[in-house]
């Protein structure tokens, strides 16, 4: 095993054994759950009026792992942002090629290896759209933490072409 693969294969595991964004918020302005049926895995992602982003999960490392890195990644993102997060991190997945713009997500690049993984690590990103989609479905409903149905729908590219070569202010 390379040196990369065994610092991503530890830091899955540590998200894995303790996420940092594990638990119900108090104040929550948007909710969904994802399951997964063919591996038992079951996530609800909540996101909370600055756009803060908990989940609670039950199943595997790799999904357990996905959803803590994803709230780190989202939190306070506009949903253009969002998408663009999104659709680089399900081509990480499906191909194994790192983005550098993805950061620790990165480490989960290995699962393109096993197909049928490849959902655990969608699982969380599926649940959050879902959440953002549905409290913006609701009538006269004000938009949870800037996020914008249109946006939602974009697949990121738009965003992430704005964000090329900007500093990473993720891990400050």
């Amino acid at each position: 095993m390379s040196d990369t693969a065994e610092l991503y294969q530890t830091l899955i595991m540590d998200r894995s054994r303790h996420p940092r964004f594990a638990g119900r918020p108090a104040d929550i302005v948007a909710e969904a759950q994802g399951d997964n049926p063919m591996c038992g895995d079951r996530v609800h992602v909540f996101v909370g009026p600055d756009g803060a982003v908990a989940h609670e999960s039950r199943g595997c490392a790799i999904m357990t792992a996905s959803a803590d890195l994803m709230a780190e990644a989202v939190a306070g993102k506009a949903a253009s942002e969002i998408a663009a997060l999104r659709a680089s991190f399900e081509q990480v997945v499906t191909t194994g090629t790192a983005d550098p713009r993805l950061g620790d997500l990165n480490a989960l690049a290995g699962v393109s290896e096993y197909r049928s993984r490849i959902r655990c690590a969608t699982l969380p990103w599926s649940a959050l759209v879902d959440a953002l989609q549905a409290e913006l479905a609701k009538p006269n409903q004000a938009e949870p933490a800037n996020f914008k149905q249109a946006e939602l729908a974009n697949n990121g590219q738009a965003a992430l072409a704005r964000n090329d070569g900007q500093e990473d202010h993720q891990h400050g």
